[in-house]
């Protein structure tokens, strides 16, 4: 029960979670951050935890909090764990695509999916790689579904690059950048649920769109 409560104000009131943690934990900060990217965005079934807003929200604490919480050490931190995440998440899908497509009579897992998948990602993969690291819930499953889909290793990791590293820089800097503004700083809460909100409104605008074009 301690630990559902804790993810709930960890989901519900990150900013404050964020900053008890920095007070008594000390270094140990930074291996807590680096495993919450890790596990958003290596283990498909934790699409749920916070990753836009934390970063910038870890941004602006270290902004006020330069002796204990470096942003440069952040930074090199949190594109590990955006990086090694991804490739776990590939690694499982891959896996575990094997074992749930190697029935050829499966009704449910049919191999021609999977090669329908593998073809996507061979022709739109890597603008698919780096465009769902800033959508939430979407860049936990898209490591997983090329992988599943048997995408290329190099070409895969080689987006990834590109997509963790813009990912962690820009929201990271961002937070540290702005931070010092008192508005900011009074209205964190706000700014986090914003960015949320700009977040996943591109994927709502999608699933509208394709509703509508199949409702024509």
């Amino acid at each position: 029960m301690e630990f559902i409560q804790l993810i709930i104000e960890f989901l519900t009131d990150t900013e404050a979670v964020l900053d008890l943690w920095v007070n008594n934990y000390g270094l140990w900060i930074y291996a807590i951050l680096f495993a919450v990217i890790f596990t958003e965005t290596g283990l498909v079934v934790m699409p749920f935890l916070p990753g836009d807003s934390l970063l910038f929200i870890v941004g602006t604490i270290a902004h006020r909090s330069t002796n204990e919480l470096s942003v440069w050490i952040l930074l090199v931190l949190l594109i590990s764990a955006a990086l090694l995440g991804d490739n776990c998440n590939y690694s499982i899908g891959r896996y575990f695509g094997q074992q749930l497509f190697s029935n050829p009579d499966s009704k449910i897992f049919k191999q021609k999916y999977l090669k329908k998948t593998h073809q996507f990602y061979e022709k739109h993969g890597g603008k698919t790689i780096i465009i769902a690291r800033f959508v939430p819930i979407v860049r936990t499953f898209a490591p997983f579904v090329a992988g599943m889909g048997k995408m290329k290793w190099k070409r895969f990791f080689s987006f990834s690059i590109v997509g963790g590293i813009s990912w962690i820089t820009i929201f990271l800097f961002l937070g540290y950048f702005v931070g010092g503004f008192p508005f900011v700083q009074n209205n964190l809460k706000l700014i986090a649920l914003l960015i949320i909100f700009a977040s996943i409104m591109p994927a709502v605008f999608e699933v509208i769109r394709n509703k509508y074009k199949k409702e024509k």
